[in-house]
């Protein structure tokens, strides 16, 4: 039964690393990052994973440690995904 319980685990881990990989990569620019929050406002191209066209918007970050290398001005990349039904931010990088 263990076995199997660390199989089902495993299996999930695995499928949610390869579900990140498989978002589309968006370009935008950081108009405010709220790390208190964990939100930043990305004036962002369309989001094509949510059907979402171009605009500006608040995301939450997956992970706070995201929001430490990027303030407001700074042009990135990232990928947006709803986490426990909130958009969020699942990557971003710097650049571009």
């Amino acid at each position: 039964m263990k076995r199997i319980a660390i199989s089902l685990i495993v299996a999930l881990s695995l499928s949610g690393a390869a579900l990140a990989q498989s978002l589309p990569t968006v370009s935008g620019t950081v108009e405010k990052v709220d790390t208190a929050q964990s939100k930043i406002t990305i004036d962002h191209g369309p989001i094509p994973n949510l059907n979402m066209d171009a605009m500006s918007m608040v995301f939450r970050a997956q992970d706070p440690a995201l929001l430490k290398n990027v303030k407001a001005g700074d042009k990135v990349q990232f990928t947006a995904d709803r986490v426990n039904g909130q958009i969020s931010v699942t990557s971003i990088t710097k650049g571009k």
